[in-house]
């Protein structure tokens, strides 16, 4: 019998999107059960950055996916200390952090516990930040 394959992702979701989307899709076709981290606004802040919606109703958002069977607030960066909260069996990260020095290190911490680290490729083209940085431009005008 196959072991059943526990998956975890997290994001920020912010103006939620189809890359979001994609993740979310592509992520729940390799595992059983999908658990989302979305960003809570004070681990955003955190980043210097700032959510245009509010954690809330992102992370009702999230939770509302077909592909999404739980989402959960992320409240720390280390994507370990949520691992040692839920026990996931595959992590999915965007390809940006691949071969980064701190991802590596992070992938080896993984790999001992059995965790596969899973990397998608961003959607070309679209992006939370290029979307709001094209809102504020249009209301510029």
């Amino acid at each position: 019998m196959s072991k059943y394959v526990i998956g975890y992702t997290s994001g920020v979701y912010d103006l939620f999107h189809i890359g979001h989307l994609n993740l979310l899709k592509n992520a729940k076709g390799l595992c059983d059960k999908l658990i989302v981290g979305v960003t809570t606004d004070e681990l955003v802040s955190y980043k210097n950055k700032r959510a245009v919606i509010p954690f809330s109703e992102r992370i009702e958002i999230v939770r509302n996916i077909k592909y999404v069977d739980a989402a959960i607030a992320q409240e720390e960066i280390d994507k370990y200390k949520m691992w040692e909260k839920i026990h996931f069996d595959v992590l999915f990260v965007g390809d940006d952090w691949y071969n980064s020095p701190s991802w590596n290190e992070m992938e080896s911490k993984f790999e001992k516990v059995g965790v596969r680290v899973v990397y998608f490729p961003y959607t070309k083209g679209t992006s939370s930040t290029l979307l709001n940085e094209t809102l504020i431009k249009l209301r510029e005008t």
